[in-house]
């Protein structure tokens, strides 16, 4: 059986080309939700819109895997007179990538297209160039002036993304915005997928967590993790790769696409259910990388470990190239052997032997 097959990857791409920017997730929810109905028992949904697909919801032994389903975005924050708009962000906005960028401004009245000007190269002078930053990034949306703005229907705290879809490069490279995270959800998906084609039963209770507002101090895995009280917490993410130049791997550590996911060390991770998860790759020929997170995660990960008194949890990652930017790189092999690690770790978690230290 395949583990991205045709219906795999038309999900796939109609999920990343959907915009959920943090706080308007749910049109992006719905599509994973409607993929996800024939493999749960039943969905859970919180107030803020992070989506949940539980198999077994009557075991008292519970384990989530999670990804994270927004993406960075923009908000208009002010409209001069001339009719240009300025901006904040909503989420890690990447300022220096946004000249010449297309963009999509969410309206009532629907999309309205615009663009991040920049001064053209003659006018600028040389030893002297301005570089973008967040006070001088501009959009024009071609209106003459701050009313013919308006009259689109855009205001201030319309949120904006960038319209770019995804590709596939060189027959094995998946290329999109918002592979951060939505490639989570995806994986997560593929594996429930598995376990109900395959048959597999599972002693305990999966709670398929697609989390929003990760991008804003992981806002919704600290929200739902409070509704289902977990007993271990798998988290999938993104990782730098750290080969691309310009990258001090001395800082970053070394993690490569095509290497294999990546296995997180940091406080937050628990020591017993990580090397469950090493062992796991290890016995089935998964190959894997380590990064040292110091710290913290900076992922939902740090959210489910330090919930509900401590929750058990473990990080693994997928390396990604060009983070926050409309052109982030993922390698196929990388998003199957994620998607078996998270699966074949699930199969061999005994629920009456707990990850504790003292047992």
């Amino acid at each position: 059986m395949s583990l991205l097959d045709k219906k795999a990857i038309e999900f796939l791409e109609k999920y990343l080309n959907n915009a959920s920017p943090t706080g308007y997730e749910s049109n992006g929810q719905k599509i994973w939700m409607k993929y996800l109905e024939p493999y749960v028992d039943t969905f859970i949904t919180d107030t803020y819109g992070t989506a949940v697909g539980v198999i077994n919801p009557d075991a008292k032994f519970k384990v989530v895997i999670e990804g994270h389903s927004d993406e960075i975005s923009w908000y208009v924050n002010f409209i001069t007179d001339d009719g240009l708009i300025y901006v904040i962000r909503n989420g890690g906005s990447d300022h220096q990538i946004a000249p010449s960028k297309w963009v999509n401004i969410h309206t009532k009245k629907g999309i309205v297209k615009g663009v991040f000007g920049w001064p053209a190269i003659h006018t600028r002078k040389n030893g002297k160039e301005e570089i973008p930053k967040l006070d001088n990034i501009f959009i024009d949306v071609g209106a003459k002036d701050k009313k013919g703005v308006e009259k689109l229907g855009v205001h201030v705290g319309c949120v904006i993304t960038y319209p770019d879809q995804f590709h596939i490069l060189n027959k094995d490279k998946f290329v999109c915005r918002a592979i951060d995270n939505r490639a989570g959800g995806f994986m997560i998906a593929q594996v429930t997928r598995l376990l109900k084609e395959n048959k597999k039963i599972i002693p305990f209770g999966l709670y398929i967590t697609n989390s929003v507002q990760e991008e804003v101090g992981l806002r919704g895995a600290e929200m739902i993790t409070q509704n289902i009280k977990p007993d271990i917490a798998i988290v999938t993410d993104v990782c730098h790769d750290t080969t691309t130049p310009m990258i001090n791997k001395k800082q970053e550590g070394l993690t490569k696409i095509g290497d294999g996911p990546v296995i997180s060390y940091a406080p937050a991770v628990h020591n017993l259910l990580r090397e469950h998860i090493i062992e796991t790759a290890e016995a089935n020929k998964i190959p894997f990388q380590r990064l040292a997170s110091s710290r913290f995660t900076g992922t939902d990960t740090d959210a489910f470990a330090y919930s509900n008194g401590g929750v058990a949890s473990a990080l693994i990652s997928l390396p990604l190239r060009y983070m926050h930017t409309t052109v982030e790189m993922v390698h196929k092999k990388d998003v199957e052997n994620v998607i078996r690690l998270i699966y074949e770790s699930l199969l061999t978690i005994n629920p009456k032997k707990k990850f504790s230290y003292f047992d």
